[in-house]
């Protein structure tokens, strides 16, 4: 599990699925109301609160976006308490959820080195042959592939690009306008074609 501050009221979560394994979470019951999502959701607090001191109490909504690779992005945005006068307990010792869950089919894996994304590339050609865009941000070359894969082609690319490469939470959408266009289609076709 790894949290990052997005602001003073907003933090987000990481969950790869193995941390979602070792709680015996699959990823359909972070649609239901059940006691695991709910301890998940405190030990995701606690964790909050010893790595950034980010504390929550009174309204919190709770953005759940659910990745095909990488595992599951995780935000909370902290609201302002109810104050009341008829209360006899203490608003920091409650918070309300309101929860929004979305999934995606965007797959994105980084790259520390362009051989690596060859390499990756190179492999993932008799699997896919066409699609993708390959982008440079912060360092390191990013691919992705949005929808544009099959259910068995998607399960392929994820298990080659996981050896040369990392599940990243970085979006398209902010690749595309804040990284460096690479390659903005078939990204797989051309890297095998120049560099395979």
């Amino acid at each position: 599990m790894r949290v990052e501050r997005l602001g003073g009221d907003k933090i987000r979560f990481f969950l790869t699925l193995d941390d979602l394994i070792d709680r015996g979470i699959e990823k359909e019951d972070m649609w239901r109301d059940v006691p695991k999502v709910h301890e998940l959701f405190n030990d995701m607090m606690e964790h909050a609160y010893q790595e950034l001191g980010f504390e929550i109490a009174g309204p919190v909504a709770v953005e759940v976006f659910a990745l095909p690779a990488q595992g599951m992005v995780v935000v909370v945005t902290r609201g302002r308490p109810h104050q009341t006068d008829d209360e006899n307990f203490a608003d920091d010792e409650i918070y309300e959820l309101e929860v929004t869950m979305e999934e995606s089919n965007e797959i994105v894996f980084a790259f520390n080195e362009f051989e690596h994304v060859v390499q990756a590339a190179t492999r993932l050609y008799p699997a896919v042959s066409s699609g993708g865009k390959l982008y440079f941000y912060r360092d390191a070359y990013y691919l992705v592939f949005d929808n544009e894969l099959s259910f068995e082609q998607m399960e392929a690319a994820i298990a080659i690009l996981s050896e040369y490469g990392e599940a990243s939470t970085v979006t398209n959408t902010v690749l595309s306008e804040y990284g460096k266009t690479v390659c903005s289609q078939d990204a797989i076709n051309q890297i095998k074609q120049y560099f395979g």
